[in-house]
């Protein structure tokens, strides 16, 4: 089957694991059933010259574009500028550390080609320790429209590194934009108030690197502040009301600012996670 040309935007910066990077490349080129058109990567302020063998790699095989940063903008300022540069309407995401699985691409272009008024479709996730094997834990999103914006008001709807898009749904809505910790959250509130339709596939697209300390990651004042401005925002666009403005930031306190890292795992672990 014929499918839509597509490209895929990727950034890496100088903390990136070179192992894991190329990794990840090789599960978005090599192993997939359908290989993307091209795959736009910036290089977010200078890297190991690791990480430049693993991209002189994949150029001379794949049509690599890389767009080198003089210095480190994080990673909202790096995807808004892959992303205005791929060349084709659609747009799958990938972190420089994660392990696609084979048919992903396949999976969301025959998706997108079946119901051509989607804007965005991601999918579930794996996490795995040290090796792709050992799987800890899955999060899985609803699937359809209506039951993924009613999501959105309590938590983050999809999994970012396994979004594909169409570009035009994202320059309406204002493309990336940074916003520490939430650049992919802030993007899918600004799509929803722009009418785009949303949908996930019910089956694990990525399989991501996690480690033991993710959830200490996802605690501290700074993580709180940053979710809490989220909050704010929505409820100044009247995307949520009051009662779940202050219901989501008592949460979100609660878990990110009180509790300890190994009751934060164990919240995450019974709300947030499904376990192998």
């Amino acid at each position: 089957m014929e499918y839509q040309p597509f490209s895929v935007a990727m950034s890496v910066y100088k903390n990136d694991n070179y192992v894991f990077f190329d990794r990840a490349l090789e599960s978005i080129t090599i192993e997939q059933t359908v290989k993307p058109n091209e795959i736009v990567l910036v290089v977010d302020g200078p890297v190991s010259n690791e990480i430049d063998k693993v991209i002189y790699k994949y150029s001379t095989s794949f049509n690599l574009k890389v767009i080198r940063l003089e210095t480190n903008g994080g990673l909202g300022n790096a995807l808004k500028i892959a992303t205005e540069n791929c060349s084709y309407e659609l747009i799958a995401r990938m972190d420089s550390d994660d392990v696609a699985v084979n048919n992903r691409f396949e999976q969301q272009l025959k998706f997108m080609n079946d119901n051509p008024s989607i804007d965005i479709v991601g999918g579930n996730i794996s996490e795995f320790i040290d090796n792709e094997n050992n799987i800890v834990s899955y999060r899985k999103v609803p699937t359809t429209d209506t039951s993924l914006k009613k999501y959105l008001k309590k938590r983050c709807p999809f999994n970012h590194m396994t979004v594909l898009f169409k570009k035009s749904a994202l320059l309406k809505s204002g493309g990336y934009v940074d916003w520490h910790y939430n650049e992919d959250y802030y993007l899918w509130i600004r799509m929803f108030l722009n009418n785009c339709i949303f949908a996930n596939i019910d089956m694990v697209l990525v399989n991501v690197r996690t480690g033991k300390n993710q959830f200490a990651r996802r605690g501290g004042i700074k993580y709180y502040k940053s979710e809490k401005k989220l909050q704010k925002y929505m409820l100044k666009k009247s995307v949520i009301c009051y009662v779940t403005y202050l219901n989501n930031c008592i949460k979100r306190f609660v878990v990110q600012v009180v509790m300890s890292d190994f009751m934060r795992e164990k919240i995450y672990g019974l709300f947030a996670r499904k376990k192998k």
